[in-house]
């Protein structure tokens, strides 16, 4: 073999191992979870299993080139700021988060650490972003519901039970786009001949003494916001509005499949996919306030045959037509 051969051979088999090694030296991205949330209950489990395999397509493989620390509270204010504390502390890469609540929480606690948002109400009427289309600044993520929906909430309500005259709006007070959406039933009450009466709550015994005093009188029917604590109780609060004979329209899906009578809502899975995504992107140097807020695409009407014959209603053949799921 000539010598020059030798020579540019080894090196390539010294250059090999050492490039490799550089590689797996390389600290792996640590990313923040940031869920108000227990991390027992099937929907948290179902989402963030979602998000992780979706960042494992896109090449990254736990424990090697990528790291999580998570944080889940619960709704307990003080415990998510502690979290969200914590979590800056560490000097994560990026912080992924869930809920109105806790997105506002960390944006007052870091202008530097990119955010992205999986599941936010109204962000740009909450304040959480200046732009849609190009948020700026360091936050950006996945809105699920608009104000407007709150009108359409109350449209289909109307049209499940059409004998429903009196609606209570539960929703948290705490959350303003939750009182967006109690504006935008209240603007579309006088057209479907309804009065909305608005129903704050912050605990399940503010919602048993709200809806026990709505149910004293007729002809009433119940819209629930989504909230973080609506759905940690979400158990019973469908048996609750089902012992009172109340119609009910929940936001996701999963309350109709547990019990209630109908919810329209997005897809609850798929903003986590899409929020790998971002974080792909973020860590591969892009800013997030150059990547839009994205909206949902599709909302799904999803109807409980059951439970509606249990309240004594019944869903007219045009609706079963129009909904895109019936539960029987």
């Amino acid at each position: 073999m000539r010598r020059r051969e030798f020579i540019r051979i080894a090196g390539g088999a010294v250059a090999w191992p050492l490039a490799a090694h550089a590689q797996q030296s390389e600290r792996p991205r640590q990313i923040g979870v940031l869920i108000p949330f227990n991390d027992n209950e099937p929907e948290v489990k179902a989402r963030l299993s979602a998000f992780r395999q979706r960042l494992q397509e896109l090449g990254w493989i736990e424990g090697r080139s990528i790291r999580f620390d998570y944080r889940f509270t619960g709704q307990d204010a003080g415990r998510i700021r502690t979290g969200a504390e914590e979590l800056i502390a560490l000097g994560p890469d990026v912080i992924v988060v869930w809920a109105n609540p806790a997105v506002a929480i960390l944006q007052k606690a870091t202008q530097t650490i990119p955010i992205v948002f999986a599941g936010a109400s109204d962000p740009l009427e909450s304040g959480l972003v200046t732009n849609l289309g190009r948020p700026g600044g360091n936050i950006t993520g996945f809105q699920n519901f608009e104000s407007a929906i709150g009108g359409k909430w109350l449209d289909l309500l109307k049209e499940i039970a059409p004998g429903v005259r009196r609606v209570a709006f539960v929703y948290s007070p705490d959350i303003s786009a939750n009182l967006a959406f109690v504006h935008a039933a209240e603007a579309a009450s006088t057209s479907l001949d309804v009065t909305v009466t608005a129903a704050p709550v912050r605990s399940i015994t503010d919602i048993e003494h709200a809806l026990t005093a709505f149910a004293k009188e007729p002809n009433g029917g119940v819209i629930v916001a989504p909230f973080a604590f609506i759905a940690t109780n979400q158990d019973k609060i469908i048996a609750l509005a089902s012992d009172l004979h109340l119609p009910t329209i929940f936001p996701f899906r999963y309350f109709a499949t547990n019990g209630g009578l109908a919810s329209y809502g997005f897809d609850t899975i798929d903003p986590h996919r899409q929020a790998a995504s971002y974080v792909d992107r973020i860590l591969k140097g892009e800013k997030p306030g150059n990547l839009p807020v994205q909206a949902p695409t599709k909302y799904e009407l999803v109807i409980n045959l059951k439970t509606a014959k249990a309240l004594g209603i019944t869903i007219s053949r045009e609706l079963q037509l129009r909904a895109d799921e019936l539960i029987e």
